[in-house]
């Protein structure tokens, strides 16, 4: 009989918590059990081991992220979207720094899950661009090219590397208003 609140999303989501915490040590079973008051065996009832526990978290972020930025583009275009997307993008990573960079991994070799969670995220974007008309190879570039910019600026931000005193909601912003002008330049025909 499983102990009560011991489940493979209960598990996979404190092990996402105890990540984000600071002078998180990784992704850990021992300390997930610990913080379950059972004994690490208990925990491969629910997850598949470490490898099993970082999918889960994997998949878990992934699909938090295209969440987040999902509501960011509801009812918006064009300009107004990417700022949404922007903002809720850095927010999210500032609020997730042990899981953001797991949002970068590449989908983990034929897993049809992870896949479905990535086409998500990529079709946010699309969706978004497709207002700028760019399509094709075009849309192709300018999702790069948005998630360079936004990830550039989320990672050294999260890793703690702007220690110039200028304001970083001005730096971002400023990165942010360049990213539409390029945008709209790029849908000019």
């Amino acid at each position: 009989m499983p102990r009560a609140g011991l489940s493979t999303a209960a598990v996979v989501e404190r092990a996402a918590q105890m990540l984000d915490e600071p002078h998180s040590e990784g992704l850990n079973l021992a300390a997930v059990a610990e913080s379950f008051g059972v004994r690490v065996p208990s925990l491969y009832k629910h997850v598949d081991g470490v490898a099993g526990l970082q999918r889960g978290v994997i998949l878990l972020a992934k699909r938090s992220l295209t969440r987040a930025i999902t509501q960011a583009a509801i009812g918006r275009s064009r300009d107004e979207a990417i700022i949404g997307i922007a903002v809720a993008y850095r927010g999210w990573a500032l609020q997730h720094r042990g899981q953001y960079p797991l949002t970068m991994l590449p989908v983990a070799g034929e897993d049809p899950e992870e896949a479905e969670v990535a086409a998500a995220f990529l079709e946010v974007m699309n969706s978004v661009l497709a207002g700028y008309q760019l399509t094709g190879e075009d849309a192709v570039d300018g999702i790069r090219f948005l998630r360079a910019a936004l990830h550039g600026f989320v990672s050294l931000e999260t890793m703690g590397s702007f220690e110039l005193p200028n304001s970083l909601e001005r730096s971002f912003n400023r990165l942010v208003e360049s990213i539409t002008t390029a945008l709209d330049s790029w849908g000019r025909p």
